[in-house]
């Protein structure tokens, strides 16, 4: 059954929100008086949004003429969305390193990224594929050169939009080709049209041009030059923000297209799980390995969640229900971990000046409360117990194993694990271990403090109480019909 664009609209109200929270906080913002308004108009409209995405009901449909979905699946990514972007605009509010004149315009960008997200999530047409990651990209574009006095900033903007010009060009081009054997921009009709299709080359090269774009957003090797460079000079509210939200969403949009199109009853429609088997261990290889020599935080935290997208791809080298749901699983406790380590380093930053490993020696004296947590947020990276990190690591490996197929894969998963822990206690060290008697404590945002501990403290929360969340994410995921 689909639905027209009218009949549409009830099962759509989240995003029809989200549109009318842009067009707000760019009217506040355009009157000098009232731009003192929009934080307060930004963070009341994401919650409003949340209350409209709590009443969301999955519907098995498509809607607007089949463009997009509301099924479960995408009701539990946006969650995840959602919580990201309220966060990063809360913690940006107080942050120096955006400036205040143009903080209105950098949470309208934020959310229209997010609405581009919400999009990416849903995307059920070829059509509504590229338009989503564009409407994501673009002003990704725009906020990582927010800082239009920064040389940094600049600079990380212009390579961002090289990059992602190159990696959406070529996987429109493959998405092209994909439409020239099916005839449709369907996703729902292509699988049949790709599975009975004469030329295996053609599938294989549509494949790779697509998986060019999806791994781009989701910084896999080797399409993750632009992701250090550009975590560096972005101002670090961007860095956080670029390092969960977009990933998610690429995630999801992988998820969706792959089993869609080249995957029919349970089966792959071409061999392409050896293809990402090989492409996880180098993402999470070069991430690792690159990460050891990191001295600047925002580099480090880059390549470190390189290597966490590759760790994510051995659940999707293997095609079942439950290698979908350790996927999901282990995103909700990424985002997490990732996010309340990079509001640490937005303290550190912002109070401290601390942009290299070095600069945070002796802060954990100084600093006891915020630093426990980080080491907590570390730890959880790094996949020790007991964090809900170690949680999600176990299940990704265990589904791993019981299927069999690609063993020599979890051998280089734990040894990734084992190089993971030099660099991240690095940090540590620094903090425990380094003295620096000129240290002067410094009082903490109020919003920042309590956000470093909520997020922080999931860590140990999930390692408890993880098997509802997961009962919860199977039921999603049989629910969805996606396989």
């Amino acid at each position: 059954m689909i639905l027209s664009n009218i009949q549409s609209l009830s099962s759509y109200l989240p995003e029809l929100m989200i549109v009318i929270l842009i067009l707000a906080v760019f009217l506040y913002e355009s009157i000098e008086k009232y731009r003192s308004l929009v934080f307060s108009i930004a963070c009341g409209g994401l919650i409003f949004v949340s209350i409209l995405l709590w009443f969301s009901n999955p519907v098995s449909y498509g809607l607007f003429e089949g463009m997009i979905v509301n099924d479960s699946l995408s009701i539990y990514f946006k969650w995840i969305l959602l919580c990201s972007t309220l966060s990063i605009v809360i913690v940006s509010n107080k942050d120096n390193s955006i400036l205040d004149a143009v903080k209105g315009e950098y949470f309208g960008m934020l959310l229209i990224i997010l609405l581009g997200m919400f999009a990416m999530v849903s995307a059920n047409n070829l059509l509504m594929v590229y338009l989503s990651i564009e409407m994501v990209s673009i002003p990704s574009y725009i906020i990582a050169g927010i800082s239009k006095n920064n040389r940094e900033s600049n600079e990380a903007s212009l390579k961002y939009v090289i990059y992602g010009s190159f990696a959406s060009g070529i996987m429109l081009f493959g998405l092209s080709l994909l439409y020239g054997v099916a005839g449709t921009t369907d996703i729902t009709l292509l699988a049949s049209k790709v599975a009975s299709f004469d030329s295996s080359f053609i599938i294989y090269l549509s494949m790779i041009f697509v998986v060019v774009g999806f791994g781009y957003k989701i910084s896999m090797v080797p399409f993750h030059y632009w992701t250090p460079d550009v975590y560096q000079g972005a101002p670090i509210p961007v860095t956080a923000f670029l390092s969960v939200a977009p990933k998610a969403a690429g995630f999801a949009i992988l998820i969706r297209f792959f089993y869609a199109v080249f995957v029919d009853n349970g089966n792959p429609v071409v061999e392409w799980t050896s293809f990402i088997a090989i492409f996880s261990a180098l993402t999470m290889t070069v991430g690792n390995v690159l990460a050891l020599k990191q001295n600047n935080i925002k580099r480090l935290l880059a390549y470190s969640s390189i290597s966490h997208v590759g760790f994510m791809l051995i659940a999707f080298s293997i095609v079942s229900i439950d290698s979908i749901a350790s996927i999901l699983f282990y995103l909700v406790f990424y985002m997490f971990m990732n996010l309340s380590a990079f509001y640490m380093a937005i303290y550190m930053s912002s109070n401290y000046g601390a942009n290299n490993v070095d600069d945070w020696n002796g802060i954990g004296k100084k600093v006891p409360v915020l630093s426990f947590f980080m080491v907590l947020s570390l730890a959880s990276l790094a996949g020790l117990p007991p964090t809900s990190g170690f949680v999600g690591k176990v299940y990704v490996l265990r589904n791993l194993f019981a299927d069999g197929q690609f063993l020599w894969l979890g051998l280089v998963a734990i040894i990734n694990t084992v190089i993971s822990l030099y660099y991240y206690f690095k940090i540590v060290k620094a903090m425990y271990f380094m003295e620096n008697d000129d240290l002067e404590v410094k009082v903490c945002c109020p919003y920042l403090y309590w956000i470093i501990i909520i997020f922080s403290a999931q860590n140990v929360v999930f390692y408890l109480y993880w098997e509802p969340l997961w009962a919860m994410l199977e039921s999603i995921i049989r629910n969805s019909g996606i396989i």
